[in-house]
């Protein structure tokens, strides 16, 4: 015996208000119907017929196009990114600059080359000395 199964439809019934809350997020600019439709589990064009029914701004015949952030607001990312790592190249040479000169001071009061000295050989550590 063979059974005939169908796939059952469900549709989903959604409230006015939380179509307009949908249509608020979108506007906000929070979010982007790619994200809305991900985000709720709700079809692109479904968000779509929402926008043009609830929104302030958007008329029914205009085409909405959503942009990816462009490249002068990359580029400009982009250069506030590198001051803020020259202005932290800055500060680390600046200290770098300190704790030498310190160094160069603490090595003329005591009398001693504080620097460490690259031609001496690596000490054997803390083993003893055999008598002979």
């Amino acid at each position: 015996m063979r059974v005939n199964l169908r796939l059952i439809r469900k549709t989903r019934k959604y409230s006015e208000e939380f179509k307009r809350e949908i249509v608020s997020l979108f506007e906000s600019g929070k979010y982007s119907v790619y994200q809305l439709e991900r985000l709720y589990g709700i079809s692109n064009p479904t968000i779509y017929q929402w926008i043009y029914k609830f929104s302030n701004f958007n008329v029914r015949g205009q085409r909405i196009i959503e942009m990816k952030s462009s490249n002068t607001n990359k580029v400009r990312e982009m250069e506030l990114r590198i001051k803020e790592l020259e202005r932290m190249v800055g500060q680390k040479q600046i200290k770098i600059d300190f704790l030498e000169k310190m160094i160069d001071i603490a090595g003329d009061d005591l009398k001693v080359d504080i620097r460490k000295n690259f031609n001496t050989p690596p000490s054997d550590g803390s083993v003893g000395t055999r008598k002979k």
